[in-house]
């Protein structure tokens, strides 16, 4: 799961050894060689202040402030007209009311998300499982049995940090690809976090080496598949219509290792649980690496589509999903942020 600089990490499908594999390497993370500045000491204090804070409200009234919070950036203008823009564009059909209610929500939802990650730390195995709906488990335990480990692609949709703990949390060898954030000290923090809860936390600089490893291992390897940096190998599959740069690496990890793909999202209920939502994606070889990984990347993108309209107001609007396009790109196919 490849993260944005503040961004936490990824659901991974329920998959679970089902016979003993040779064991992937266990390193601990690349630590950060970034010494860390006056703003990131008093950004991390800050933020062990509130989760102190937080900590003492509990689960699900810190959730619903982390809304109120959340709503705040809404309403102050902080990329508001990038969210709503992205919205419209995927959305036609919506009327603007309908646009302004979305962004609100996705403003909300990040909210919520920044004090459920935070508070992570406080959370058992047990405490964790319980804020998931029941899954099929046995269906899902079964993909190991190929023997080819799993790559799970997820998206910014729901909360993609609570569901990898979930998985390790059922006892499935899991690594989380991320990308270091920008304050080293909350990056040590979260990666503390996600190691504690069982997840494997792998930099991305690093996934290259490491990847054919675990599966080989017939382990599971997770990625945020949504977004793509300067730099990352990409390829531009369609999104709600429109070209959008989507990293390759994940595709081309399953035709040349052979392992099974899936996408995963957890997404939040009414009453506050979470639902998994997980599907295999077919991996087909004609021959042409550059088309195999182009249509695997573009069937990922479709399913995260149809997830995304079960819960729009669960997306990541305000990261530019459509920008740096070609510029021979059509214009009613452009990246709306700019028009």
């Amino acid at each position: 799961m490849v993260a944005p600089d503040a961004q936490p990490v990824p659901p991974v499908a329920a998959v679970t050894a089902a016979s003993p594999a040779p064991e992937a390497p266990q390193a601990p993370p690349t630590p950060s060689k970034r010494k860390p500045r006056l703003s990131h000491r008093l950004e991390y204090g800050a933020l062990r202040v509130a989760i102190g804070f937080f900590g003492l409200l509990g689960w699900d009234r810190a959730s619903a402030a982390g809304g109120i919070i959340g709503s705040l950036g809404y309403w102050l203008g902080i990329r508001r007209r990038v969210a709503m823009k992205q919205i419209a564009a995927a959305f036609p059909e919506l009327t603007p009311r309908q646009v302004r209610q979305i962004a609100l929500g996705s403003y909300m939802h990040l909210g919520r998300l920044a004090v459920e990650t935070a508070l992570l730390s406080r959370l058992t195995p047990d405490d964790l499982l319980a804020r998931f709906e029941p899954l099929d488990w046995e269906r899902w335990r079964s993909v190991l049995d190929r023997g080819k480990g799993a790559i799970v692609l997820t998206g910014h949709l729901g909360n993609w940090e609570l569901s990898g703990g979930y998985i390790a949390a059922r006892g499935v060898p899991v690594d989380a690809v991320v990308r270091s954030m920008g304050n080293p000290l909350f990056d040590a923090y979260i990666t503390r976090t996600r190691s504690r809860l069982g997840l494997r936390v792998v930099r991305d600089r690093e996934a290259v080496r490491r990847t054919p490893k675990t599966l080989a291992a017939n382990e599971v390897v997770g990625f945020l598949a949504d977004q793509s940096g300067i730099g990352l190998a990409s390829a531009l599959v369609p999104f709600f219509g429109r070209p959008a740069w989507t990293p390759r690496g994940p595709a081309v990890f399953a035709l040349r290792t052979g392992a099974p793909v899936f996408i995963g999202a957890a997404i939040r209920q009414s009453d506050g649980r979470f639902r998994i939502e997980a599907e295999e994606l077919p991996v087909v070889r004609t021959g042409s690496t550059d088309e195999d990984v182009a249509a695997l990347l573009e069937r990922y993108s479709h399913a995260l589509e149809r997830y995304i309209r079960l819960a729009p107001e669960q997306y990541f609007w305000q990261h530019k999903r459509w920008k740096r396009q070609p510029a021979d790109t059509p214009a009613h196919l452009r990246d709306p942020v700019e028009e």
